[in-house]
């Protein structure tokens, strides 16, 4: 049976948090923390399918607001094929959430765009190049983004 190092509590009040253990280090790492559970279920899967791209051991924990205390939820400790979000047991949005997860994935892609062109050594961007970044942000997908900024990246380290 696989043994799985114990997660600390985090401190302060109840909200969503989503530790990464490092086993290099033998401590546990906070990867994202909200009031909302969807942003943390979106950044946890996003980082475990990064993590596993590169090979490495995923050990993960979910701690959360449950009748206003901490409570941590199960996460999956076996390597899957897909990376699917932890089920959610009851649904706990405000209002304003679809809107705000919206607008930071909006930002995320933006700012993984601007990364790319800065390591393609393209710094001082003109008015019509940042339109068209902008225009790139809202049509593609952050996968995309992301494939993009990498063809960007490379294509400045080959300089």
């Amino acid at each position: 049976m696989e043994s799985r190092p114990e997660s600390p509590r985090p401190q302060g009040a109840p909200r969503w948090v989503a530790l990464f253990y490092r086993p290099a280090t033998g401590s546990w790492r906070t990867a994202a923390q909200s009031p909302h559970r969807t942003p943390v279920l979106y950044a946890l899967g996003e980082m475990t399918q990064t993590l596993r791209a590169r090979g490495d051991e995923v050990t993960v924990a979910l701690w959360g607001p449950r009748d206003g205390a901490w409570h941590r939820f199960d996460t999956p400790q076996r390597r899957t094929t897909t990376s699917q979000p932890i089920p959610e047991p009851a649904p706990e949005r405000s209002p304003g959430e679809p809107a705000k997860l919206a607008e930071r994935m909006t930002g995320r892609r933006h700012q993984v765009l601007m990364a790319g062109l800065t390591k393609a050594g393209l710094y001082d961007l003109s008015p019509e190049d940042d339109t068209t970044v902008q225009a790139l942000v809202e049509r593609l997908d952050e996968a995309a983004v992301r494939r993009v900024a990498h063809w960007l990246a490379t294509a400045g380290g080959a300089r």
